[in-house]
């Protein structure tokens, strides 16, 4: 098992999967993060050096990412809210925020916008 931010990770999982664990980074970010510190594409957790791991951890640290980035999101969402803005609005009404149809596929907008908008 390899530690890195507080997160065990297995030792056969693939670098680039246990990077898009976290919550903020994506595939482009992951790919972004192994080639700065010279990984293969293919290479599992287990096959990394320490000094690897160190260095991995130390730029993760510097990110906003997990529940920072959380708290970003939500802080925006209220700040709209707070000001009454229609996006803000709409969060609050948990209805599509960004101009998609709500005449017929309402039903499917609510199920994919669902983020915990309570405040």
């Amino acid at each position: 098992m390899v530690f890195i931010l507080g997160i065990n990770f297995s030792e056969r999982k693939m670098v680039a999967k246990a990077l898009q664990g976290f919550f903020g980074i994506g595939p482009s970010v992951s790919r972004t993060i192994m080639a700065h510190h010279h990984i293969h594409k293919t290479c599992r957790i287990g096959q990394l050096s320490q000094d690897q791991v160190v260095s991995m951890q130390s730029e993760l640290s510097n990110m906003t990412i997990e529940n920072n980035l959380r708290r970003k999101i939500l802080d925006n969402i209220k700040r709209l809210r707070d000001i009454g803005a229609y996006r803000g609005r709409r969060h609050a009404m948990n209805l599509p925020v960004r101009g998609q149809r709500t005449r017929t596929q309402i039903k499917t907008a609510t199920k994919l916008n669902r983020v915990e908008r309570r405040l």
